[in-house]
């Protein structure tokens, strides 16, 4: 018999390898593997001993599936009996009894079901039946050969079983590896954007109290409301494209306070779209580019859009002003996304929605000038007017 692995605990649960499928595909998939190693089986052994290959290959195949019916059924038997028995370790959980069980329960199950399989094979064939072992020294050695291929067959068709789950295994932990990773990356990214418009807010804020102490009030006040807003959603993945724009609104009322009459603000969310699920705080770092690098170098000020559309089967939103233009916007802010702001949106989109997302900073299409700024997602909800 094939050596067998030492006892030993997987630092996780193995996982079937089919697991995902059907049940009825799922037997179906095992019964097609079981009838290959028969056939495979049985031509061997007519080779080997210069037999008929059509009675060796009948024959096989009942032997293979005999032994497949037992080896199955003990292995949930033999799990399911340890479960009862308090055994809550995660193979055993996952009908897994472990290699110190399994070893000898393969060998007893090869055994048998070759016996049971050899009968049935009889039947099948119109052979006497039942069928007896022969007595010659010749007819027991090929009797030892034959059991010995049916058990190294089985064994190895059990460890082929057991190495998938491995590899079904290692695969799980590596895609939760990678799933944690990105969020994590995702919770610092989003970790450094709340600090960045603190700061520049604070920044303001102390200006204004020596100059306009009541609008100094007022703006504390906006922020605390913003604040207090964010903190739910800075501990999510998602919320809704409503609450989304919610927090634009109170960040442009901050801003709105210190730059006065030469900040104008328009919001258009279609009602449709307000359930729309987005990261949350994606817009805000593009608003306050627009801001930052767009309007305030403009001693008129001007406009800031922001927009949510359904393209198809894609969401379009859009951060749009009427400043400076990416000609005259700090190079780190232009359209090679090298700025902190397109940086953080970029990276998140690619973490989230991978190549279903894309964003895009541009030159305004029209004769107001300023900068566009375009991100396309993935639509979840039914599109308006679907």
């Amino acid at each position: 018999m094939a050596a067998l692995p030492p006892a030993s605990t997987p630092p996780a649960p193995l996982i079937d390898p089919d697991g995902d499928l059907p049940l009825w595909r799922r037997v179906l998939r095992h019964m097609l593997a079981g009838l290959a190693v028969s056939l495979t089986v049985g031509c061997f052994v007519s080779l080997l001993f210069g037999e008929a290959l059509w009675p060796n290959l009948v024959i096989s195949v009942c032997i293979g599936g005999c032994i497949q019916a037992l080896i199955e059924a003990g292995r949930y038997g033999i799990a399911g009996w340890m479960r009862r028995r308090g055994d809550t370790r995660p193979n055993v959980l996952k009908n897994w009894p472990g290699w110190p069980v399994m070893a000898p329960y393969v060998l007893v199950a090869a055994l048998l079901g070759y016996g049971l399989g050899r009968q049935l094979g009889a039947l099948v064939l119109g052979e006497p039946w039942p069928v007896h072992a022969h007595t010659g020294s010749g007819s027991l050695r090929a009797l030892a050969m034959v059991l010995g291929i049916t058990v190294v067959a089985s064994a190895a068709a059990t460890w082929n079983f057991f190495l998938r789950s491995q590899v079904a295994t290692i695969g799980a932990q590596a895609e939760a590896a990678r799933r944690l990773a990105g969020e994590s990356q995702l919770r610092l990214l989003q970790s450094q954007l709340e600090p960045h418009m603190l700061f520049n807010t604070l920044a303001n804020l102390r200006v204004l109290v020596g100059l306009d102490p009541p609008r100094a009030q007022l703006m504390l006040d906006h922020l605390i409301r913003y604040l207090r807003a964010t903190l739910g959603a800075s501990h999510a993945n998602l919320h809704p494209l409503g609450t989304e724009f919610a927090l634009l609104d109170d960040y442009l009322a901050l801003m709105a306070l210190r730059m006065g009459p030469r900040l104008q603000v328009q919001l258009d969310l279609p009602q449709a779209l307000r359930r729309q699920p987005v990261p949350p705080l994606l817009l805000q770092p593009l608003v306050e580019n627009a801001i930052r690098h767009g309007l305030e170098p403009q001693v008129a000020g001007g406009r800031i859009s922001v927009r949510a559309e359904a393209l198809g089967n894609r969401l379009r939103l859009t951060v749009r002003d009427t400043g400076a233009g990416l000609a005259d916007a700090r190079p780190a802010e232009r359209s090679d996304g090298g700025g902190y702001g397109t940086r953080h949106v970029t990276d998140r989109l690619a973490k989230l929605y991978g190549p279903q997302a894309s964003f895009r900073l541009q030159p305004a299409p029209d004769a107001d000038g300023g900068t566009l700024a375009e991100v396309l997602l993935p639509l979840t909800i039914e599109p308006p007017n679907a």
